[in-house]
């Protein structure tokens, strides 16, 4: 069990052993929850709604117009297909 101590404007500082185990790091944004005197944070992520949203509609055009690869049998045939659409390389001058 860790202790951690409520400071001036109330905040608390993650012990490394609770931080290592959580998998939590600077920038990480954690959820608070209460439950009675039970306090929790949980790691969690923000979706951008409408950027989600757009990419989507993005990809649903691209699909309508047949802008679209595939379907694969394998990942190798993927990769051959993905080998056989790259631009060949320049040689650099000399």
């Amino acid at each position: 069990m860790s202790l951690v101590k409520v400071k001036d404007k109330y905040q608390v500082t993650l012990p490394v052993e609770v931080r290592r185990k959580a998998g939590v790091v600077v920038g990480d944004l954690l959820e608070a929850r209460v439950k009675g005197k039970l306090i929790t944070l949980t790691p969690t992520a923000v979706v951008n709604r409408d950027a989600l949203e757009r990419r989507l509609a993005e990809g649903l055009e691209d699909v309508r117009q047949g802008r679209v690869h595939g379907p694969y049998s394998s990942a190798r045939a993927l990769v051959r297909s993905l080998q056989s659409r790259k631009a060949p390389r320049k040689r650099p001058m000399r």
